[in-house]
């Protein structure tokens, strides 16, 4: 509600309890799921603690990338210098933790990676275990709600970019703020701080249709094709959800969350019309912030803040010009 309040959301649960193990090939249904219902965007605020993702894991990943879908991870709160999968696989954008002075929180992970980073201490989040539903919640699963947010966003204003072009966009209007002397991609801070305002309306090319930060590959996706994805899409408006793949209800946030983005893919459309998201429906600032800080809301609902990304786990390929800092 706070950053993309059009966006459909398609929550997944893969886990009962907060105790039961999270396990790949559960997960890995849902996000072979959500992107067989259309998902634009796949949120998944949960990490392996270190672990390796299993082939089950990779190969869903791997089909979500193929379908054109953007997906975003949490680098995981152990503060450990190593980025936790699957944030770290080629092509996710892992997404790390400030808090609202814009600093890095120290228990979110870093190193090679690391993409984005995005608001994740004290974040004002739903929590059914309690009578008012709402509680405050801190870590990089938090920063990487806002994040996909920002995803959806983008892909609503400019639908006929492709998943890696809108990671471009992520990246390239991000900001290290008052952080001086870094140079993207930081191993603490990635390429910046995201900037959803800046993600919709920077000047900012296009860029070569891949996924700036790699891709998995898969032996054969079991059903459908990218092709024949793209052939639909083409020619029709589409509802495309986000995903929350998420583990158990008390704890939303731990899980995948798959965002779905009504939007228009034809070459007719734009920003307002079908549906889609502008910049003015996410209340922020008319100029950049120089720190984030909580945005300004009456109701629970309307209480959230925007949280930092994680960095790519490679130099950005794109030769046009380095990730917008320091404004």
């Amino acid at each position: 509600m706070g950053l993309a309040p059009k966006a459909k959301i398609l929550p997944l649960r893969t886990i009962q309890t907060e105790k039961d193990p999270m396990h790949d090939e559960t997960w890995a249904a849902a996000v072979r799921y959500a992107v067989d219902q259309g998902a634009d965007v796949i949120n998944m605020s949960f990490s392996n603690d270190g672990g390796k993702t299993l082939s089950d894991g990779r190969a869903a990943i791997a089909y979500a990338q193929a379908h054109d879908v953007v997906v975003v991870a949490g680098a995981g709160n152990e503060g450990s210098i190593a980025v936790d999968e699957p944030a770290a696989l080629p092509g996710v954008v892992a997404v790390g933790a400030i808090d609202k002075n814009g600093n890095r929180w120290d228990g979110s992970n870093t190193g090679e990676g690391l993409a984005l980073m995005a608001p994740g201490v004290e974040i004002l989040g739903a929590d059914p275990t309690l009578s008012r539903q709402y509680s405050l919640s801190t870590g990089s699963s938090d920063a990487t709600a806002y994040v996909s947010a920002t995803a959806a966003l983008v892909r609503s204003k400019y639908p006929d970019l492709t998943a890696g072009q809108v990671i471009n966009r992520l990246l390239k209007s991000a900001s290290f703020l008052d952080h001086k002397g870094l140079t993207a991609p930081d191993e603490e801070y990635g390429y910046g701080i995201i900037r959803p305002r800046q993600a919709v309306t920077m000047d900012i090319p296009a860029g070569p249709e891949k996924n700036p930060l790699g891709q998995l590959t898969a032996a054969s996706p079991p059903s459908g094709s990218a092709g024949e994805k793209k052939d639909t899409a083409a020619q029709a408006p589409i509802s495309g959800p986000i995903v929350i793949v998420a583990g158990a209800a008390a704890v939303l946030i731990l899980g995948i969350v798959v965002w779905l983005v009504t939007r228009r893919r034809s070459s007719g459309s734009g920003p307002g019309s079908g549906g889609t998201m502008t910049p003015h429906s996410t209340g922020y600032p008319a100029q950049p912030p120089t720190g984030y800080q909580h945005y300004p809301h009456g109701a629970p609902q309307h209480g959230y803040t925007p949280s930092p990304g994680q960095a790519p786990p490679q130099p950005h390929p794109y030769a046009q010009q380095p990730p917008h800092q320091g404004q």
